[in-house]
């Protein structure tokens, strides 16, 4: 599954992000959600297949591994998903596929297009810094396998 996050619309935009997204606070807010709506056994099934594979903190965009056998179920908790951290937000699903090739392929085109829109919000204001830690994302996505 490929997850796009929104953080909270009413943040201002000139101060950093409240949280930034990581690969560790995505996979909790979401086995939080599946333990809060489909309890511990729903929780223990879907723990054998389920994994965060892609996270990009500039995009807020994820790879977001599950067995066909648990992907309804954690689809549905990723939906119900409203804070990562202390910090508010909502989870889009923007594509669903049955492979990790296929989502890398999609992902890295979701990934440029969203990475130029960021670049014409900051304008002057894009970091080196900000520039190489896409980059980074971009060549990790790129050799994302299994």
């Amino acid at each position: 599954m490929i997850v796009e996050v929104f953080l909270d619309p009413n943040r201002d935009l000139a101060a950093q992000d409240p949280i930034i997204i990581t690969q560790f606070n995505v996979s909790k807010a979401i086995k939080d959600s599946i333990l809060v709506n489909f309890g511990e056994c729903g929780l223990a099934s879907s723990l054998g297949s389920f994994q965060v594979k892609y996270v990009n903190p500039i995009t807020k965009l994820c790879i977001i591994r599950a067995s066909r056998e648990e992907y309804q179920k954690v689809w549905s908790a990723i939906t119900m998903v409203r804070s990562i951290g202390n910090c508010p937000v909502l989870c889009n699903l923007l594509d669903l596929s049955g492979s990790i090739k296929a989502c890398r392929n999609v992902a890295l085109k979701c990934d440029e297009l969203k990475f130029e829109q960021y670049k014409l919000l900051v304008g002057d204001c894009l970091s080196a810094d900000a520039a190489q830690q896409m980059q980074n994302c971009l060549d990790k996505i790129k050799v994302l396998e299994h």
